[in-house]
């Protein structure tokens, strides 16, 4: 029988999981990397049998998918790795262009729900290519980063521009935590190949609690390939949390409120949850 296909995002923001892959945690499954846009569409299309996904995308798909309990990808509070770069005060944006990354899906209706709520904004959004080194391009107020560009915008910030921590932003506007990444399966592979199922599971969470139980190792091994220092990746890890519990699920059942609320979303989705022995 082929290996299960299961979709891996190369962000810092699952260092610890990519560390365990990189140990060995990877046996018995066949990785395919890619952006979080990448994968959502190749889950979509069946291409995957289970992938970390972002969290938007289980609400256009929760028919056809179910989640992996006990992991996902979420904060507290800020989240630093998701963030708006405008070139005037947030409170000043009304319906000015803001430029949104190709590179995720629940980011962007986290800033259109949080400028909407917070600061009763409806900018133009535009979805295109844009690079750190010019964070807000000539013809933009703004622009929405996530992921490792988003955690070195963070951490080099140029005086005649603002920065927005998107975690922060919904924290303030609903007092709650985030679930920005969630691990899901195709249904049909769950029904019909269950033994795979647990296996990923299994290698799915073990990984990630052996990453984070080497925290040390994880962060050296990628200190020196990426622009942060030991500090500032420590911290960052401090920042996202892996583990998916009842109490993290209110964030995520709120978010998908507000999403159909504002028509980003067709439906509400029910969290429907794989059948795998828990560990």
């Amino acid at each position: 029988m082929e290996e299960p296909k299961v979709g891996h995002i190369h962000f810092l923001n699952i260092l610890p999981l990519t560390w365990s892959f990189a140990h060995g945690g990877n046996r018995g499954l066949h990785l395919v990397p890619g952006v979080p846009a990448e994968l959502n569409r190749a889950l979509a299309a069946e291409r995957l049998d289970v992938s970390g996904i972002s969290s938007i995308v289980y609400a256009d798909g929760d028919e056809k998918l179910v989640i992996l309990p006990d992991i996902c990808v979420r904060t507290d509070e800020r989240v630093t790795s998701i963030l708006l770069v405008t070139k005037k005060p947030i409170e000043e944006i009304k319906d000015d262009r803001i430029i949104l990354t190709a590179k995720s899906a629940t980011s962007h209706c986290l800033l259109k729900i949080i400028l909407k709520e917070s600061y009763d904004a409806s900018p133009n959004y535009y979805v295109r290519h844009i690079v750190p080194q010019n964070p807000v391009p000539s013809d933009a107020s703004g622009s929405l980063f996530i992921g490792d560009d988003a955690l070195w915008l963070y951490h080099h910030r140029r005086e005649d521009l603002h920065y927005y921590d998107l975690g922060a932003e919904w924290h303030k506007l609903t007092g709650l935590g985030m679930v920005y990444s969630l691990w899901v399966a195709n249904r049909t592979f769950s029904k019909e190949r269950p033994e795979q199922l647990q296996l990923v599971y299994e290698r799915l969470v073990g990984g990630m609690a052996e990453g984070v139980a080497n925290k040390y190792a994880t962060i050296q091994s990628v200190h020196g390939e990426k622009d942060f220092t030991f500090e500032q990746l420590e911290e960052y890890l401090q920042v996202i949390h892996w583990d998916l519990k009842e109490e993290h699920l209110k964030g995520l059942e709120l978010f998908y409120k507000k999403a159909h609320a504002w028509n980003l979303i067709h439906h509400v989705p029910e969290l429907h949850f794989a059948d795998v022995k828990r560990i």
